[in-house]
């Protein structure tokens, strides 16, 4: 028996500036994986991330801290790293091809629901960009006490124009 258990699916399939999954995160589990797949965006852009509360507001606060590096088959690796940012930078490409050519985004969010508990985040995508293939790694954190319920996922330019999320659970067994 598997430890994930799949707790959300969202399609998303018409062009939106965002996508936002809620009320997700819960007191059942303290470690969430969120696959993003089947990507198609009007432009190549980052896919960045704010978390939701559970009042059902986007944090948008100066309180998140991001640290990344980006592997490009045509150029060459870059790091990111930023604080105080109103959002998590880049945890991967969204993607401008055709469905078979997208590559995937794999997060991991921990402790999302404890409001005496920072937010992290874990992520790790490879896409197909205009110019060849790029491939991300970020970790990330919410440096606010707050409980966290969902995310939204947003581009720095264009639209998301198709996306799946699938959330799961990750149950610990004891």
């Amino acid at each position: 028996m598997s430890n994930l258990r799949l707790l959300n699916e969202t399609t998303i399939s018409s062009s939106v500036s965002s996508a936002s999954v809620t009320d997700v995160f819960s007191s059942d589990f303290d470690i969430y994986k969120i696959s993003i797949s089947d990507s198609d965006s009007s432009a190549n852009s980052n896919v960045n991330l704010r978390f939701i509360n559970s009042s059902g507001s986007i944090v948008t606060s100066s309180e998140y801290d991001t640290a990344g590096l980006i592997a490009l088959s045509y150029a060459s690796f870059s790091e990111n790293r930023t604080t105080n940012q109103t959002h998590i930078d880049n945890i991967g490409g969204g993607g401008r091809s055709t469905e078979a050519e997208n590559g995937a985004n794999v997060l991991y969010i921990f402790n999302p629901f404890s409001s005496s508990s920072y937010t992290f985040l874990l992520s790790q995508a490879s896409v197909q960009a205009s110019s060849g293939l790029a491939s991300t790694k970020a970790i990330g954190v919410l440096t606010e006490l707050s409980s966290i319920a969902g995310f939204t996922i947003f581009l720095d330019s264009g639209t998301i124009d198709k996306m799946k999320f699938r959330t799961y659970g990750l149950r610990v067994d004891t």
